[in-house]
């Protein structure tokens, strides 16, 4: 009788071997990734309504306008904003994007602007949170925010 040759034994993972890692969730965009005028409509000024209404400050207009730059002149994509009262602010971007050179502009009820000041020049990472903070500092620093 002829044998038959025996089957082979199934081998054994070795025990060290990890199974396969499931593929990470993607992470949702980060708000400053997604386009200006989306990021500034949708997270920008609605952020700074917020924030001034923790002030009870309700902007009379807050819009991203693109238009005359206040003081020098040439069109620039801006945030205009009102605020009761007649005290008006300008943040100017150099481009359609918010990594762009920045500056501002404010002026007090029944004058006109004129002084245009650098903002946030020397930020390597431009952030929804550092722009938000850094426009309601200057106008707290203004004094447009209550009592300081």
């Amino acid at each position: 009788m002829s044998e038959t040759p025996a089957e082979a034994p199934k081998q054994a993972k070795p025990e060290g071997e990890a199974k396969p890692k499931p593929k990470p969730k993607a992470k949702p965009p980060k708000p400053e990734d997604k386009p200006f005028e989306i990021f500034m409509a949708e997270e920008f000024l609605p952020e700074i309504s917020s924030q001034l209404k923790r002030y009870d400050l309700v902007p009379e207009r807050l819009e991203l306008v693109d238009g005359e730059r206040p003081v020098v002149g040439g069109t620039c994509p801006m945030v205009v904003g009102e605020l009761p009262g007649g005290r008006r602010f300008w943040l100017c971007f150099g481009n359609n994007d918010i990594t762009s050179s920045k500056t501002i502009t404010l002026a007090d009820p029944g004058s006109e602007p004129t002084l245009l000041e650098s903002f946030l020049i020397d930020e390597k990472r431009m952030s929804l949170a550092l722009l938000v903070s850094r426009l309601m500092q200057r106008l707290n620093g203004q004094k447009w925010l209550g009592g300081n």
